[in-house]
């Protein structure tokens, strides 16, 4: 008897492609996250790709490449394209299947981990927020972090555990480490990006905080909340599955190093350049978190 349960051939290579296609977004797009990912276990690497090829996407309709297509046709409209992207990737999660490569990659990781609309949909409000806010409260920005950061933190998480059992103590802690990580994340690139996002896109991510009036005591506070984030997320280390640990050690790695930087650099200097980790630096860092070290 013919198994009816299989796959399409058609429909695999399809899949394949888009993976490919989510694969090459990474790479061209971010170095670090790109060396990072490719220390995660070949059964995890993939999904991670899979999810951070629609994360980019949908960052570059709000903040890059359709901005400036904007500049050349002013019909084009951000907004109305955000709002199709999301709508796509709902309906894709639902049935499998998208003419988008992107989202039909995103898709078929969804459905495979069990990633839910419930922590998707968050993520597009964020990303619409960033069309039209340009300085948030305390509460704003809270959820702003969490749609932007830390479901992208419960989207890996959500491929590292699947399958695995876990104590309800144990799911707690790796949820919060995943979330703190992604927080952390978001935070370093708004500190390191200060100067960008107030002068190029005139936002002002932090409450209260304005680059005209950016101090030394200011830094440091934020240098800490980041500090405490990355405690939080590296305590869940010993949790994940090995095949998962190295990277995200090494993610942790750069961005305590990126942290670091920033603290040592004056803060009126934080508001005129971008902080980054060399090649070299990157490098030593990656075969630390070889090394088992976070």
């Amino acid at each position: 008897m013919q198994d009816t349960t299989k796959v399409p051939t058609g429909l695999a290579l399809y899949t394949q492609a888009a993976h490919k296609a989510a694969r090459e977004v990474i790479y061209s797009y971010s170095t670090s996250f790109g060396l990072a990912t490719r220390l995660l276990d070949a059964s995890f690497r993939p999904h991670v790709e899979n999810i951070y090829a629609l994360v980019r996407v949908a960052d570059e309709i709000v903040d890059g490449s359709a901005e400036q297509a904007k500049a050349l046709d002013a019909s084009i409209d951000p907004a109305a394209l955000l709002g199709g992207f999301e709508q796509e990737t709902y309906k894709a999660m639902q049935t499998g299947y998208s003419t988008n490569l992107i989202i039909h990659a995103f898709a078929s990781t969804a459905r495979e981990v069990g990633i839910t609309k419930e922590i998707v949909e968050p993520f597009f409000y964020s990303m619409a927020q960033d069309l039209t806010e340009t300085e948030h409260d305390q509460e704003s920005f809270d959820r702003y972090v969490y749609g932007s950061a830390e479901v992208v933190g419960l989207m890996c998480l959500a491929v590292f555990v699947n399958g695995r059992d876990y104590t309800t103590e144990q799911k707690r802690t790796l949820t919060e480490g995943a979330r703190a990580l992604g927080s952390a994340f978001q935070k370093v690139n708004f500190l390191r990006d200060l100067a960008a996002d107030f002068q190029k896109l005139g936002r002002s991510y932090f409450p209260g905080v304005n680059v005209n009036s950016f101090d030394e005591q200011t830094k440091q506070q934020l240098v800490a909340d980041i500090e405490a984030d990355l405690a939080k997320s590296s305590a869940t280390l010993p949790l994940l599955p090995t095949g998962a640990r190295r990277a995200v050690a090494a993610a942790q790695l750069l961005f305590t190093e990126l942290n670091r930087k920033i603290s040592k650099t004056q803060a009126s200097a934080l508001v005129t350049k971008r902080i980054s980790v060399n090649n070299f630096r990157k490098l030593l860092l990656l075969l630390r978190a070889l090394g088992g070290k976070a």
